[in-house]
């Protein structure tokens, strides 16, 4: 007989951390899971960023197992809507699905998905090809759509001179591997940080990072207080898992960068720096040093296979020949809930023209004044 499963609609942030272990075994078997998937870092976000009342967890058991998972949160702005947890200083969204139960845990959890809709769109940003939402998208007996959100650029999990081979000329080559000697000219030292050191090593980290775009412009949240003590709570349990790693970088017994590197299954991403403007006084490539350690981080992981630039197009990714993946946004309504799909269309149709028209513009004045 096929197994029977049984749906859970958790709305208390007080059940949702009394899942830690059923979640973390759930994301164990679910091989497409990202680290911004995870118990610690969903948890951890809920308290900086939940707001009472919003909370929305699908689960789905079989046998008392937990084989289904949706994150979720209610919104009201700008349409009605359920979307993952983690917001936008998450990468990848997601639901967590069982391996191991294929389809079927799949189809429950779009049935109970279907159910908690209610009134509500579901509004999937940020979904990596491949992803276990897809598998619930596929089954979804309302309307749907799916549009393209942004871009990650990925490279494979190779040593770092295999990366430097693949630059596009000889010199380019030459370039990343003086830049390489002069990192150990300068005797600039890597340390992984261990689990007890995290806490102080991840408010250096801001700090630093504070202080290398003093000036700039600088993606604010990562300055606020709340964004801080999400990362000092959910990183901690991260390190003794496996799914993160803190690295600083000491130069003359000083630590004058440190960064947090994320990892699954199948990916690892640098997901945040800081570094002392020092290092770039003293010629040092900060961009080469992460990424350098990064592979050497996958090295000693032996397992993931993507290297993950992770989002953002920005121009000095491209130096490294990178893959462009395009994530996806999955729009999922129930029938009498249409409209609601077609207004976040037309809004995201809107913001995208908007965006390209921008970016052309600039195009046009940066050619006129050149």
């Amino acid at each position: 007989m096929a197994p029977a499963y049984t749906t859970q609609l958790v709305t208390d942030a007080d059940a949702f951390a009394a899942l830690a272990s059923d979640w973390r075994g759930l994301y164990g078997r679910c091989a497409s899971a990202t680290p911004f998937q995870g118990h610690a870092w969903l948890h951890s976000w809920w308290l900086s960023y939940g707001r009472p009342g919003r909370l929305r967890l699908v689960l789905v058991r079989t046998g008392g197992r937990l084989v289904g998972a949706a994150p979720l949160m209610r919104v009201h702005r700008p349409l009605p809507a359920l979307v993952p947890l983690g917001g936008a200083i998450s990468d990848y969204g997601d639901v967590l699905l069982d391996d191991e139960h294929g389809p079927a845990a799949a189809d429950a959890l779009a049935a109970a998905l279907t159910t908690a809709a209610r009134t509500a769109l579901l509004d999937f940003r940020e979904v990596r090809p491949g992803a276990a939402v897809e598998r619930v998208y596929d089954r979804w007996p309302g309307p749907r759509r799916r549009v393209d959100d942004s871009v990650c650029l990925e490279l494979p999990a190779v040593p770092m001179d295999e990366l430097v081979a693949r630059l596009p000329s000889a010199k380019a080559q030459q370039r990343a591997r003086a830049k390489l000697r002069k990192l150990e000219t300068l005797g600039v030292r890597r340390h992984v940080v261990d689990p007890h050191e995290v806490d102080g090593a991840l408010r250096r980290l801001i700090e630093l990072h504070r202080l290398q775009w003093q000036g700039r412009k600088v993606t604010t949240e990562h300055l606020q207080p709340r964004f801080c003590e999400h990362l000092v709570r959910s990183v901690g349990p991260m390190v003794r898992s496996g799914e993160a790693i803190v690295t600083e970088f000491r130069l003359d017994d000083d630590v004058v960068a440190v960064d947090l590197t994320l990892m699954s299954r199948r990916l690892t991403g640098g997901y945040l720096y800081g570094a002392h403007p020092r290092l770039r006084e003293r010629k040092a490539d900060v961009a080469v040093m992460l990424l350098d350690a990064c592979t050497e981080h996958l090295r000693a992981a032996g397992g993931p296979a993507t290297l993950s630039l992770l989002r953002g197009n920005e121009p000095y990714k491209h130096h490294w020949r990178p893959q462009p993946v395009v994530n996806r946004r999955l729009l999922l309504a129930r029938r009498h809930t249409a409209p609601l799909l077609a207004a976040a269309l037309a809004d995201a149709t809107a913001r995208r023209r908007g965006k390209e028209l921008l970016l052309r513009w600039k195009e046009r004045d940066g050619g006129g004044r050149s």
